[in-house]
């Protein structure tokens, strides 16, 4: 297959940009296998009609996001394959611990942003109650949190101390009278702010992905808005359907 500048034409991207692309999808999907070698220099010089100078820089792009390791002199090797998997739905509280490990960036009472807002049936602008936190796998950043609350649930609780919510804020929200009943994710593909970028250490220009969650709880109360984003290159979210009958 030829990948150079016939096959791109409608794609504007630099061209080490657009082999980036190709190599990236191949490793994602396991046509590049983790610890198999990433076609050499020459080939893929050949098969993208491009300069040493642009397959290299490409090669310096995905060793940057962490997907191939190598050195001079020797072959460039796919890493074990570090994209993890999200359950669609899945109600995971930063708070309560488990696999990932939250750092605790910062609890203040915040003027809610317009969506925030909406959701919460507040005005805009209306004060919340916000945490933010820094969700850490293998030490490395994974996800940037942030969660926020109406005042009337939130003030003089655990939920506006700085520290963490012994059992989680679910538990934490039926003590209070407002157990979580259901929630509804809008999960988007967004090109991430400075602050995405600086705390989830992206390597490149990536999109991060975004999922914006509302839970309700009693007489349909909406009680929290999770607004979440994750480094698009290593994520993924699955979802499950069986057919009727």
């Amino acid at each position: 297959m030829n990948g150079g500048e016939g096959a791109g034409a409608s794609d504007r991207r630099p061209l080490h940009q657009r082999i980036a692309a190709d190599l990236r999808d191949e490793i994602m999907s396991g046509t590049l296998p983790a610890d198999g070698r990433v076609p050499s220099t020459q080939r893929l010089k050949d098969r993208f009609c491009a300069s040493n100078a642009t397959v290299q820089k490409a090669l310096q792009a995905l060793k940057a996001e962490g997907l191939v390791v190598g050195r001079p002199g020797a072959a460039v090797t796919v890493r074990p394959h570090r994209q993890r998997t999200a359950p669609a739905g899945a109600y995971a509280d930063p708070d309560a611990g488990g696999r990932s490990r939250a750092r605790l960036l910062e609890v203040a009472e915040v003027a809610a942003p317009a969506d925030v807002a909406a959701a919460l049936n507040l005005a805009r602008d209306e004060p919340v109650l916000m945490r933010s936190r820094l969700l850490l796998s293998d030490g490395e950043p994974a996800e940037l949190v942030k969660s926020f609350y109406p005042l009337d649930i939130a003030r003089g609780t655990a939920i506006a101390e700085r520290g963490r919510i012994p059992g989680g804020t679910p538990a934490l929200l039926a003590e209070l009278g407002h157990p979580p009943r259901r929630w509804v994710d809008r999960v988007a593909a967004r090109v991430p702010t400075q602050e995405q970028f600086s705390a989830l250490e992206l390597p490149g220009d990536l999109p991060v992905l975004r999922t914006f969650r509302v839970v309700y709880s009693d007489h349909e109360r909406p009680v929290e808005v999770t607004v979440a984003a994750k480094a698009g290159h290593l994520h993924e979210v699955c979802c499950e359907f069986e057919g009727e009958g």
